[in-house]
């Protein structure tokens, strides 16, 4: 349970039992998610896009918890042919518990998914908002399971370009990011009251990591100037990884929002986060649910609160 001083991973109690799909899984934030969990005692199933380096994360994790229950599941949120064929493969597992959506990209250049989105928006929102809602009928079939969207403090500057969510007009890598980290959020709280509307037993939670010393940052050339002075700042990815397990394993309010509590929320031990008002906006995340579904021509059947 979390302590008065916030959550860490001291906090995280006894998984026993439980199945959780980490995406992202094998490295950074999301490595530390699984060795977490792992050692908890959960199965975890570590989602990404390649065998090799699942396998090395596995043996990685096995080498501290020799007992580990741990499995590879394909996945690439950049291609939703392979999210639906993820979905199914997840779907067979006994039971899924929690989702925790970490995966995710940040500032490349121009790029474009496999059905021709903008790579941020497609990989970020429109793959998670995919397999989000492709799986959602099987941790509904167990009590207290939970889907974890992961946004970022970027959101709280973010701007969804409704009349050019494709960048066929023009491309910012930095308002792109912050634009699909706005998605995660309104994602997420959208889902949340759908999902209550519905009596579903899956709670949605959101998180953001602070700002982490990742390899997800690999594009962003300020930071591979002053490394050293913005070292100073970042969390480790150790404790990035402490609010998805808040949101994951923590007594959380359905539809909460969780990161660090320290110098400005960007590191430290996770509790409550400051959302941007927009992120709270239901009309905003009624119009990204309804194009979420044309883009990705995925309907979960859920009706609006």
């Amino acid at each position: 349970m979390a302590h008065s001083i916030g959550f860490t991973e001291a906090s995280v109690p006894d998984q026993t039992g439980k199945t959780f799909i980490v995406t992202g899984a094998n490295a950074g934030i999301g490595f530390e998610i699984s060795q977490v969990l792992a050692a908890r005692g959960a199965r975890v199933l570590l989602a990404c896009r390649e065998r090799t380096r699942a396998e090395q994360a596995i043996a990685r994790i096995r080498h501290i918890t020799p007992k580990a229950d741990l499995a590879w599941l394909p996945l690439d949120l950049g291609d939703l042919d392979n999210v639906r064929a993820a979905a199914e493969i997840a779907a067979r597992e006994p039971r899924i518990d929690v989702l925790i959506n970490n995966a995710g990209i940040m500032n490349p250049p121009l790029t474009r998914t496999e059905q021709g989105f903008e790579s941020q928006f497609g990989v970020n929102h429109l793959g998670v908002f995919g397999l989000t809602t492709l799986l959602l009928p099987k941790p509904a079939e167990t009590p207290g399971s939970r889907v974890v969207v992961t946004s970022s403090i970027a959101h709280l500057k973010g701007r969804i370009d409704w009349d050019d969510l494709n960048a066929e007009k023009s491309y910012n890598k930095n308002g792109r990011y912050g634009g699909s980290k706005l998605a995660n959020a309104l994602f997420f709280f959208e889902l949340d009251r759908r999902l209550r509307s519905a009596d579903s037993p899956v709670m949605a939670v959101g998180c953001h990591p602070g700002v982490a010393s990742t390899s997800l940052g690999r594009h962003m050339g300020i930071i591979q100037l002053v490394g050293p002075i913005v070292g100073l700042l970042l969390n480790s990815a150790a404790k990035g990884a402490w609010p998805a397990l808040q949101a994951a394993t923590g007594k959380v309010m359905p539809g909460g929002y969780y990161g660090p509590t320290g110098f400005g929320g960007i590191r430290g031990p996770s509790g409550e986060a400051k959302r941007a008002p927009d992120a709270q906006d239901p009309t905003l995340s009624k119009r990204l649910w309804d194009v979420s579904i044309a883009m990705t021509g995925i309907d979960p059947g859920l009706a609006p609160a």
